[in-house]
Order: C-alpha cells, then structure tokens, then sequence
C-alpha cells in the first residue's frame, strides 16, 4: 500500500522490503524465476504469443472463433495473426458493468532485416537493417546479437528461424570503430555519430569455393539454403529481426534485480497474463490484451489502434445480452506498460519526488506524453482513487510517478488509445533500468507487486 506517517498527513515511499515481509520478497524471488524462462522464450511478438497461448491452455482457455456463444465461466483466446493475443473469461456478474482490462505491449525495440537484406563489401558479408522503435544506436555496436522470426516462401510455408541462441550457434555481430581512429567520430553529438545505415550485421567472411563473384555472400546464402530451404527471394516475405543473443540473468551480489533484453514491456506482461489466469473466481468478465506495435505507433492490425479491442467487447456484449456501449462505459483499464526507474547516475533528468524508486513497488502513471502532456489521456482522479482503493485494500506496495523531468522528454503508452474508445485508462506497470537497451533491469519485487496488483484489479 502507498505509505503515510504522521497520523496520516504525509505521505512517503517506502520498499517492499520494509513494508511486505520476508514472505513477500521470498515469493517475489520465486515468481522471478518464471519470468526469466518467459523473458528468454519470448525475444519477439510472434515467440510471445506462442508462449501466451501455451499457458492459456494450460489453464483452460480455449480458441475464440468470432460469432462463438458464450456463458457465465467460459474462457478464451483469440490468436491475432500470432503477433496479438486476447485473453478474456467471461464473469457472473451483469456484463455491463463492464470488463476489467490489462493491456500490455509484446514488441520491443530491436532491428528489423530489409526486404533486401544481403551483400558483400570488400571480402565480407553483411545485412541491412532497420531499426524498429526508439533506441541509442550505439549500445547495438559489437555486442551479439541473434536472428529471430519466420520467412515466408511464395508457396504459403512458414519457416521458423532462430540462431543465436544455442551455445553452439553462432551469433550476429556489427563492428565498431576502434578509439585509435575516432577522433572525428568522438567530437560528432552522440547522435549524429551512428548512423541507422551503418547498422549492418556481419554474417560471414568465407568465400564458397568455385564462384567467381560474390563468393562470400554465396556461401552465407548456401548456408540459408542447406539448413532452412530458402533462397534470396524469400527475403521479401520475411520478418527477421536481430535481438540480443544474451539470457536473463539476476543482478547483483543480492540477486534482487533481472537482467534481460526486452524488459519493455513483457515485465508487465507476464504478470498480467499470470494474474488474468489466477483471477479465475472473479466475478467480474476480465481481460488481457498482449499488443504488438506500441514501440511504432500502435498501428496496424495487430497494433491497438486496431479495431479488433471493440470488435471483441461487440461481440462479448451481444453475447451476454448487454449493450456496447455501456460495457465500454463501464470498463476500466490498466495500461500495464512500464515506467523508468529513477537512476543516480542521471540523476538531472529525473524529479526525484516524483520518480519511479527501485523497490518500492508498481509504478502509476496518471499521465504520460511528453512537454504538457502532450499524447496522454491524464487518467480522473476519479480513476486513480478507485486504483488506489483497489491496492490499498489488498496490501500491494505501490508508487506513483512521472517519466522523468518536465521538458526533459518523455513518452507514451496505449492508455490514450484505451481512453479513446470511453474506457477508463490508468498506466501502471514496473519501472525500468536503462529502459529500451539491449539489455535492462528490473527490481524481482517490483515485478511481484504488478503481478499482485493486476491480481487484485481483476477481482476488486
């Protein structure tokens, strides 16, 4: 719960440490480790959605097809092209007094292959990239990287790939310029000193005996072709990206904290797709969105601005007997995406009072959107003292904040695309160190108290 002292009249955070117990932090470490396992299996959208539908499954959840009856009790999934995944169980209660919602983000930023991907310069063999969603270039330099996603072939066939991340395989890798010869690369802003277009993958450096042109792109394409059956042309069906090739990890000589790529936003996924299963007694219809293209835009059909979220309400409604509208009226969202985690090494760019502290539990956001709140909906106070009742009254150790100082910069969240269909939208979710690096890191009870409180959310 958020804390208070003095009879009740100030207010002050404290960490879950202090305020949850032993036995709290000891499950925390526990929930921890299943996370890590989803964190590795889950490197892209399609790889979560797989891992999604695998533990909806599990615990009952069947396919939805639009159209399908529906009662008190059923629960279901709706598989969205393999990049977005709706969870949702249908509750006792009056379907309209609404649907309680998690909506949580499933891609993270990385770089994407061109269409067009391969070629050779100067005896060595490389691919284009593009990168997708906001990152610092130069943290993607001569780190490894691996080859994730599907390739098309013009018949229809899907082929799986994925190198990189046995301990046998190789891995990706783009070079970087050594510091005896960067000095006019180090006195260019950070920005302007790593181009998008230098991005390029290195992927061989051995000729294939017996062409005359080209010979070390030959062998990188024979290489294609021998282990998954596909020529240069499949480039242009493909969706390959390159993801950081290193595991989850704990941190620390205290292992409290989780290392890993793609913190941002599967450590709000996870819980809320976990808590969605455990919440199965409430009386409420609830559900979970796991979303693609929050790092872009939202757009697309398998992003939130599609109109898939009210095409399911629709169809949940007139199932139900209830009427559209007042179900949307009625709903409330969690926007459970992540936060950043005030940091004393940059220190300047935070407002320390009003920062997500490691620890201290999950984080919520009243507004996102950057230099006057430009790009949020600002959830209603209304809103936010219903959440906090909410967590209060299940003992989940809470903050709230902001992303970073006024005019510092800023960001958003699919809460405004929530908000913009009459459903009341908070964020919250867990704060992140180094957010959208290739490799992050987040606080285990931080972590536990957003799976607590999505708990809590669903059954309130």
């Amino acid at each position: 719960m958020a804390e208070t002292k003095s009879n009740g009249l100030v207010y002050e955070k404290k960490t879950v440490y202090e305020k949850a117990g032993a036995e709290v932090v000891s499950a925390a470490y526990e929930y921890a480790k299943g996370y890590a396992a989803f964190l590795d299996a889950s490197k892209t959208e399609r790889e979560a959605v797989v891992e999604g539908v695998k533990m909806a499954e599990a615990a009952g959840y069947r396919p939805y097809t639009f159209g399908a009856p529906m009662k008190a009790g059923d629960k279901f999934y709706y598989n969205n092209r393999g990049k977005n995944i709706y969870l949702f169980r249908i509750g006792s209660e009056d379907i309209n007094n609404g649907i309680r919602i998690t909506a949580a983000h499933i891609d993270s930023p990385r770089l994407d292959l061109k269409q067009v991907p391969v070629y050779e310069d100067h005896g060595m063999c490389f691919l284009k990239t593009h990168y997708y969603g906001g990152i610092r270039k130069y943290q993607w330099l001569a780190t490894p990287l691996a080859l994730h996603g599907v390739v098309v072939k013009q018949s229809g066939e899907v082929v799986d790939v994925v190198i990189g991340e046995k301990d046998d395989d190789p891995v990706m890798y783009i070079t970087d310029l050594l510091p005896h010869l960067a000095a006019a690369e180090n006195e260019k802003p950070l920005y302007k000193a790593f181009s998008g277009e230098k991005l390029n993958i290195l992927v061989g450096s051995k000729p294939l005996d017996g062409e005359e042109k080209d010979k070390v792109k030959m062998g990188v394409l024979q290489y294609l072709h021998d282990t998954y059956g596909i020529v240069e042309e499949d480039f242009l069906s493909a969706e390959l990206s390159l993801v950081p090739a290193a595991k989850a990890r704990d941190i620390g000589f205290d292992r409290s904290l989780v290392g890993g790529y793609g913190h941002d936003d599967r450590v709000c996924a996870y819980p809320s797709i976990t808590a969605m299963i455990d919440a199965d007694e409430s009386i409420h219809t609830t559900m979970c969105i796991l979303v693609d293209k929050e790092e872009t835009g939202s757009d697309g059909v398998t992003g939130m601005q599609s109109s898939l979220i009210t095409d399911i309400i629709t169809e949940i409604a007139k199932a139900m007997g209830g009427n559209e509208a007042a179900v949307r009226a009625n709903s409330k969202c969690l926007s459970s995406d992540v936060t950043a985690t005030f940091d004393p090494n940059f220190a300047d760019v935070y407002e320390y009072r009003n920062s997500s502290l490691l620890g201290c539990g999950v984080a919520m956001c009243k507004f996102t959107g950057s230099r006057g709140k430009g790009g949020t909906s600002d959830a209603s106070a209304e809103l936010v003292a219903w959440v906090r009742k909410c967590l209060n009254e299940a003992g989940v150790v809470w903050q709230t904040c902001e992303l970073g100082r006024v005019d510092a910069g800023g960001g958003g969240t699919v809460a405004k695309y929530m908000a913009n269909h009459n459903i009341d939208t908070v964020d919250l979710g867990v704060g992140v160190l180094s957010m959208h690096a290739p490799y992050e890191a987040i606080a285990k009870v931080d972590l536990y108290e957003a799976y607590r409180a999505f708990k809590a959310f669903y059954q309130f």
